[in-house]
């Protein structure tokens, strides 16, 4: 577990009005979106009801948030990814989770987050550099377990909020950092 000290905890600050979030995730446009609601309408249901992702399902999460993963995501046995998504799902420690998943081939912390977020039943953001973007961070920093907890609690916290899904959020913050960023 990556426990050095953030210099000063993370601060976020969104770009835009926090009211926008469901217009902008309305606009949300990601190429492979057949792939996107595929893994939301049944491959999140599947691994919810048996607390586990496949091998299959674990390479198809990894392709969908990176390609250039995909020869060491392919190393990982189908026992290992059942035995490690299975003990991540079932923990309520936040930081285990994310220790726990960058343990298989292929899984720093964006794609761990994105195997949380389409295989956990707790609400989890996707860390990528466009979200990051459009929540005040010009580059993606260097990722901490304190990072993940502080990035965690704050787009819960939109979430709860603004009383929409998490997906809702992720979309919002990928897609005006799409519009925006240069």
């Amino acid at each position: 577990m990556d426990k050095r000290p953030f210099a000063q905890s993370p601060t976020f600050k969104l770009r835009f009005p926090e009211s926008s979030i469901p217009e902008w995730a309305a606009k949300y446009n990601y190429s492979p979106s057949a792939t996107d609601a595929h893994l939301i309408s049944e491959v999140r249901p599947a691994t919810l009801e048996r607390g586990y992702l496949t091998g299959e399902e674990f390479r198809e999460i990894c392709k969908w948030k990176t390609r250039r993963s995909q020869s060491k995501c392919a190393t990982n046995d189908e026992q290992a990814v059942r035995t490690i998504t299975k003990a991540a799902f079932a923990t309520s420690d936040e930081a285990l989770k994310m220790d726990l998943l960058r343990v298989l081939h292929g899984v720093e912390w964006p794609t761990a987050s994105t195997l949380l977020h389409f295989g956990d039943a707790r609400p989890y953001p996707i860390l990528d550099y466009r979200a990051l973007w459009s929540l005040g961070f010009p580059k993606a920093p260097h990722y901490t377990t304190e990072f993940w907890l502080v990035y965690l609690g704050y787009t819960r916290g939109l979430a709860d909020r603004l009383r929409v899904h998490i997906r809702t959020v992720d979309r919002a913050l990928w897609q005006y950092s799409k519009v925006k960023q240069r």
